[in-house]
């Protein structure tokens, strides 16, 4: 047996490592010179050992990019219809490496991620449930990783989900696999509202991990349930997008379930606890917020000030308290402007489905929450700089302090059209955009001899990340500089995919080989480029080409 197991895995690591010189029957011919394992992923490499090794064939273009896919038979979901749109893209770009780009990043996600996936159809019966629990890990559910950590983000999750969503509506296995997003993403926040990363679902029988860390956290959380449990308010708000985008295009409510409105009814009642001022208005108490975070660290982003309860924050503001950043990083000053304006937007487009279910009592609600949230931003989250006029602020606490930079990572302060908070001719937004890409502006606009970007304290003062460039494409009209930045992101690229971020003075030196999120923002920007500017991907005269 031991022998057996061996001789499974090279078969596995020759067929995987040989993907690009022979096809699917001699995978099935290697197979068969011995009897093969049921499971196939029992002889499928590491992904993360698999994305830092170059892979045959190399790109027809001057980079020669490899070929990052991993085996069929080792791809974690397929679905034929996402590889007839990578077939039809990639054919129409003139640029051959950043067609092998999008050729192994528009796919990552669901090559490498989708570790658990049931369409609903078979019943878990060693889940006790109450009656209270009517439902729980019912239909369809899925598990997606963000890559090299194996835990869910509801953030990340969300996006890496979100060039598929187009497809949902023609592609039934697409459906199903974020209809279980949204099932499985309803569950975490009902057990655990606070938390942004978790473990695997009981019924997939895979294990948990811990992330080595000593944490103090109020509400308790079960660590068999929860990988991380930063509160964050961006990731309730992924959560109502998650569902909003797949409305948007299927039409379908099937997502409303009992188990979804008892989310949803916890991310509001997280919004009242959270929408609390440090002292009473009326008494000047001081009273303790319903979370709180201290993290034994050396690192100050890594936990929150004042034995975990953080920075103080006024009253009637009408905006809501993010203990910490998408970046996983603590805020400064908690009314995080980024987070507050997704979740405004992500409020109002959920009233807009709750009246079509004809629950127009709770649309009510929900939009109620999304004008004060959104007066809020525009009251206190609006500063004028004496360089650049009216600009958004990143973070403000209600007395008039405020932060002015911008990180990466999304919900941010550039991508404020994208999120569909504001437009990108907005005066205001076109100030704070001029503002976050010079390094007057913004602390961590990063600049080098090799890369330049936005980057983050997450990973350090010379680390910029490509999707800042990713999310400047998509909020430019002008040619030059979109074409600049397609161009240092593919620079950066070097091992066919897109990493987390990059040395500004050593475009080698990167982190995460393997970083599904990020992949998913580039395949995101070129479906944005070849509906809205075809001429850059296909040459002049070019026809838009939209996925649906």
């Amino acid at each position: 047996m031991r022998t057996f197991g061996m001789r499974a895995c090279l078969l596995g690591l020759a067929a995987w490592g040989t993907k690009a010189s022979t096809g699917d029957d001699d995978w099935e011919a290697i197979l068969a010179e011995g009897t093969p394992p049921a499971d196939y992923t029992r002889a499928c490499p590491d992904y993360k050992k698999y994305s830092q090794f170059a892979h045959r064939p190399f790109s027809e273009g001057p980079m020669a990019l490899p070929f990052q896919r991993p085996s069929k038979h080792c791809r974690t979901f397929q679905s034929p219809l996402v590889e007839k749109v990578i077939e039809e893209i990639t054919e129409k770009m003139v640029d051959k490496d950043m067609a092998r780009l999008f050729e192994n990043a528009f796919p990552n996600t669901l090559d490498t991620t989708v570790r658990w996936h049931t369409d609903g159809a078979e019943k878990h019966s060693e889940l006790k449930r109450g009656l209270k629990d009517e439902g729980k890990w019912a239909g369809p559910q899925s598990f997606v990783v963000t890559g090299d950590i194996n835990a869910e983000w509801l953030r990340d999750s969300t996006n890496q989900l979100l060039q598929y969503q187009p497809l949902a509506k023609s592609d039934k296995a697409i459906y199903n696999l974020i209809l279980g997003a949204i099932n499985t993403q309803s569950e975490y926040v009902i057990e655990s509202p606070y938390c942004n990363a978790f473990q695997p679902p009981p019924a997939s029988k895979l294990p948990a991990t811990q992330n080595g860390q000593e944490d103090y956290v109020h509400p308790a959380y079960e660590p068999s349930f929860v990988f991380e449990c930063k509160y964050e308010l961006d990731s309730l708000a992924h959560f109502l997008a998650l569902g909003n985008t797949f409305y948007n295009h299927t039409g379908s409510l099937e997502f409303l379930g009992p188990r979804w409105y008892k989310a949803l009814d916890t991310v509001m009642t997280v919004l009242d606890q959270q929408s609390e001022s440090t002292f009473d208005p009326a008494t000047g108490r001081y009273e303790r917020n319903s979370y709180t975070f201290n993290r034994r660290t050396e690192q100050g982003t890594e936990t929150l000030s004042l034995s975990g309860v953080g920075n103080p924050l006024n009253f009637g503001t009408g905006l809501i308290r993010s203990a910490f950043r998408p970046s996983d990083d603590a805020t400064i000053l908690g009314f995080y402007i980024p987070a507050n304006a997704q979740m405004a937007v992500e409020l109002a487009r959920t009233a807009e489905i709750l009246r079509k279910a004809k629950n127009v009592g709770l649309a009510q609600t929900l939009e109620k929450r999304a004008q004060s949230i959104t007066d809020g931003i525009w009251e206190h989250g609006v500063v004028t700089h004496k360089k650049y006029g009216r600009v958004f602020a990143y973070e403000v606490d209600g007395y008039g302090s405020q932060i002015i930079m911008d990180d990466a990572n999304v919900p941010s302060l550039l991508a404020l059209p994208i999120m569909g908070f504001v437009d990108r001719k907005d005066a205001v937004y076109q100030n704070t955009r001029k503002m976050l890409l010079e390094k007057a502006g913004n602390p961590y606009y990063l600049e080098g001899y090799a890369f330049h970007g936005i980057g983050g304290p997450h990973i350090g003062l010379e680390y910029a990340w490509p999707m800042s460039l990713l999310l400047q494409t998509m909020t430019s009209d002008d040619d030059k500089e979109i074409e600049e930045c397609m161009k240092l992101v593919l620079k950066a690229s070097r091992l066919g995919l897109v990493h987390e971020s990059i040395n500004v003075n050593r475009i080698m030196d990167y982190t995460r080989s393997w970083f599904a999120w990020a992949n998913s923002v580039f395949a995101q920007t070129v479906l944005d480029l070849a509906r809205r500017k075809p001429h850059l991907l296909f040459g002049e005269g070019a026809k838009p080409y939209i996925v649906e």
